[in-house]
């Protein structure tokens, strides 16, 4: 639960966040921005946006399989959503849930370095986030 500062606006809470990034070839070390995931633990806040623009995708490497992409982003946004029935790590806590998801992986989806900040709405953060760094 959040303080009310004066005017009746919510303090601003601390939140985590990670850009989700397609790696066609890992060798290649190109990518992509194609998700963002945001933790807010002040407002017990876990969600993750997606877009795969499938154009630019296909530059980086013609035979990516964007389907699969997209399920694994899916994968992601029902851990989140603690979809047990999708991911086992979907069972524990937010924060444990995040450690996961936050957690390096040499796969084709990757997520970025951690960063943070401070917001008084975390759904309209990943709003922002998904726009300014996949859009």
């Amino acid at each position: 639960m959040s303080a009310v500062s004066p005017g009746n606006q919510p303090s601003p809470v601390a939140y985590q966040y990670v850009a989700l990034r397609c790696v066609p070839r890992v060798d290649r070390e190109e990518f992509l921005n194609v998700g963002v995931v945001v933790y807010a633990q002040a407002h017990d806040y876990l969600d993750a946006a997606w877009h795969v623009d499938r154009d630019r995708l296909g530059v980086l490497d013609p035979a990516l399989d964007l389907d699969r992409v997209c399920e694994a982003l899916e994968v992601v946004r029902a851990v989140c959503a603690g979809d047990a029935a999708v991911s086992a790590a979907a069972g524990h806590p937010l924060s444990q849930r995040f450690g996961f998801l936050k957690a390096p992986r040499s796969t084709v989806l990757q997520p970025g370095p951690v960063h943070g900040g401070l917001t008084r709405d975390p759904a309209r953060q990943l709003e922002h986030l998904l726009e300014r760094l996949v859009l």
